[in-house]
């Protein structure tokens, strides 16, 4: 995913509800997404929650977040 040219990271968080809220938004706008999960599992503080895109709604997807504030 991270190094797959057709994917984009367009989000990134260490609060889980706010991947959920995220992914919420644009499955209303019809866009998949796929979370990377890069948490440390002995420190759940520590390390992020990527979530991707197609490149091809990756501009329509960051207008979503931006818009709504997210």
């Amino acid at each position: 995913m991270q190094n797959d040219p057709d994917w984009k990271m367009i989000y990134s968080s260490t609060l889980p509800h706010k991947i959920n809220i995220v992914k919420a938004v644009l499955e209303d706008n019809q866009i998949n997404s796929v979370e990377l999960n890069r948490k440390d599992s002995s420190y759940i503080f520590i390390g992020d929650i990527d979530l991707y895109v197609h490149k091809n709604d990756a501009v329509l997807a960051e207008f979503l977040i931006k818009s709504n504030d997210l």
